[in-house]
């Protein structure tokens, strides 16, 4: 597919096209997530859950990011890179900095940050300074202490402002991309037609310009999973077809279906 850049995802948007993400964490998976046509990989800190044993992302440190980044990036072609900063790693813009050059060191060509406007200070500084952006919205996995819970964000007339305004203010601020998670689908798709850059939905319905799923979710291979997880590996006899599966459902528009969305 040639390597993709925010360009090519933000003419995507721009064409109506669906684009894919999928979690990788190791040089392995990557390669198979790039030939299968995903167009982003996101090495993310729910590695914490699914490499580590962990019941949150919480315990995930720098070091851990660094390293299944480089792992990521040395098998990773074509695919867009994206790393997450874990728990407590941007608490400043200068924190924030330091470690963003860290994961960009280590081959990613994007970081991703959970939270709302008070990011903005931060994402405009790494911006200004060459570092890509991917903000996350709605259910962030890391805040799991502060919402009681996994628990579907924007239902109210005030969330949905809240996370709208969210998104408006950090699309300003620079951001790139931007990830919703488990929100109602009808907010999702408000939020992706209002916005410039392209929107990656999970949990949040079909109108969004993206859908990204946790590997080891869309293989079937986790123990507990949400519901807008679907299982690709039935039918499949390979990992590969499994993951391609993810991949095709994902651009004819097949996932995610109604049973998969929040109302």
């Amino acid at each position: 597919m040639g390597k993709v850049t925010v360009s090519t995802l933000k003419k995507m948007k721009a064409e109506g096209e669906k684009f894919v993400c999928i979690t990788a964490y190791d040089a392995t998976f990557a390669r198979v997530v790039g030939e299968a046509g995903a167009e982003v990989i996101l090495v993310g800190d729910s590695l914490g859950n699914v490499i580590q044993g962990h019941d949150s992302t919480i315990p995930v440190t720098m070091d851990h990011m660094v390293y299944h980044t480089d792992c990521v990036c040395r098998a990773a072609v074509d695919s867009l890179v994206i790393a997450d900063l874990p728990f407590m790693a941007y608490t400043t813009p200068e924190q924030t900095m330091a470690n963003a050059t860290r994961l960009m060191q280590a081959g990613a060509q994007m970081v991703k940050m959970e939270g709302g406007v008070w990011l903005s200070e931060s994402i405009s500084m790494l911006v200004e300074r060459g570092v890509p952006v991917c903000a996350h919205l709605g259910l962030t996995p890391q805040s799991v202490n502060v919402f009681g819970g996994y628990r579907v964000q924007g239902r109210t007339p005030k969330g949905a402002k809240s996370i709208l305004a969210d998104a408006v203010e950090i699309q300003d601020a620079g951001a790139s991309l931007l990830v919703l998670e488990c929100i109602p689908q009808d907010l999702a798709a408000d939020i992706s037609s209002k916005l410039d850059i392209p929107v990656i939905g999970i949990g949040a319905g079909p109108g969004t310009d993206a859908q990204v799923l946790v590997l080891h979710d869309l293989l079937g291979l986790s123990e507990h999973t949400a519901r807008f997880v679907q299982n690709f590996m039935a039918g499949q006899d390979s990992i590969a077809g499994g993951v391609r599966a993810f991949v095709e459902a994902v651009k004819s528009g097949d996932y995610p279906r109604p049973e998969h969305s929040y109302q």
